[in-house]
């Protein structure tokens, strides 16, 4: 087993050692023992900050991320939440590339006034059409059923 103090787990994984403590401190990662005042870990601990790294990536809290390991600090990740978070990542996917090709449109349309515009005019509905229907219906999660069926 290689051991690596916290300065060196902070060197390779590029995470400060102020957060190498807080992530103890709330029991994402656990360190082997001290050697004066200096944290040991084991170096699987930098696998283990990748995984939280790509939790926080993918939008988890540190909560969620926390609870997607076992007591022995072993992944156990519920596939339907990341299929969950793969569904709105995909939603806010297809949000931003709509908002992407409506700002291409508006910096590009040749009409007097964007408001003179009629694919203007329509991007806008559309874009009130789908804020109050998410605020209407919330987020939807993968089986959930779907709105009006």
């Amino acid at each position: 087993m290689r051991i690596l103090d916290i300065g060196e787990v902070a060197r390779q994984s590029g995470v400060p050692p102020s957060t190498l403590r807080y992530y103890e401190e709330i029991g994402l990662i656990r360190s082997l023992s001290r050697h004066g005042l200096r944290r040991q870990f084991d170096a699987d601990v930098l696998l283990k900050l990748s995984l939280v790294e790509l939790g926080k990536t993918a939008g988890f809290s540190l909560a969620e991320i926390a609870g997607m390991f076992r007591e022995d600090g072993r992944p156990d990740i519920p596939r339907d939440r990341l299929h969950a978070r793969a569904d709105d990542l995909q939603r806010q996917i297809l949000d931003l590339r709509m908002l992407r090709n409506a700002l291409r449109h508006v910096a590009e349309c040749p009409a007097p006034t964007h408001l003179e515009c009629p694919t203007f005019r329509k991007l806008l509905k559309a874009a009130t059409r789908r804020r109050t229907t998410r605020q209407t219906v919330g987020p939807r999660r993968r089986g959930s059923p779907q709105p009006g069926g």
